[in-house]
């Protein structure tokens, strides 16, 4: 990957969510308003300081554009554009978000 782009892979869900409070949710029901998607990241390019390979982060995934590399398919997202990052080597520490 370039300057600052990140690779990710979405994380492959059944389609059907469940709600805080037990309610089954099919995957062809709509969301009013945006619906942030988590993945994972495959690989940053070298001007991207805070993701690393193997974090999950946050994103909206119609800002993406899509790759397929080996048959699989992978989006394509500026640091920039990512909302959060979920990882161990955090902790409880603030992420300091600098974009």
């Amino acid at each position: 990957m370039l300057n600052d782009r990140v690779l990710v892979a979405l994380d492959r869900e059944a389609g059907e969510r469940r709600s805080s409070g037990g309610i089954l949710i099919p995957a062809t029901a709509e969301m009013g308003g945006k619906r942030l998607s988590w993945c994972k990241v495959v690989a940053v390019g070298s001007l991207v300081r805070a993701v690393q390979v193997e974090d999950r982060v946050l994103f909206d995934p119609d800002d993406k554009a899509e790759v397929e590399v080996h048959g699989e398919v992978y989006i394509v997202v500026r640091e920039r554009d990512i909302h959060a990052v979920a990882a161990d080597r955090l902790g409880d520490s603030p992420t300091g978000l600098y974009l």
